[in-house]
């Protein structure tokens, strides 16, 4: 897997355990949600700055977001769709 994959899947992983949409982790960064939907997917490549951004958002530390995949793991399920409280 490659660093963008492994940022990304780790990315997905955290905001799913901490129960943020999208939107929400992109507005608590201040970074537009399309970005975010990017990054998860492994498509763009991303700043020092947009790491820094979302580990502050999500309480962890930068390295948090390149922690090694076991290539046996699933990838992190989507939040139920529809707005949140």
């Amino acid at each position: 897997m490659d660093v963008r994959r492994t940022i990304g899947w780790n990315l997905r992983r955290l905001r799913v355990d901490r129960g943020l949409s999208q939107e929400r982790l992109a507005l608590e960064a201040e970074i537009d949600r399309s970005y975010v939907g990017r990054v998860e997917r492994g498509r763009e490549n991303v700043t020092v700055a947009t790491l820094e951004a979302f580990a502050k958002a999500l309480s962890v530390g930068v390295s948090e977001l390149f922690a090694e995949i076991d290539p046996k793991d699933v990838r992190p399920q989507s939040l139920r769709s529809g707005r949140k409280t």
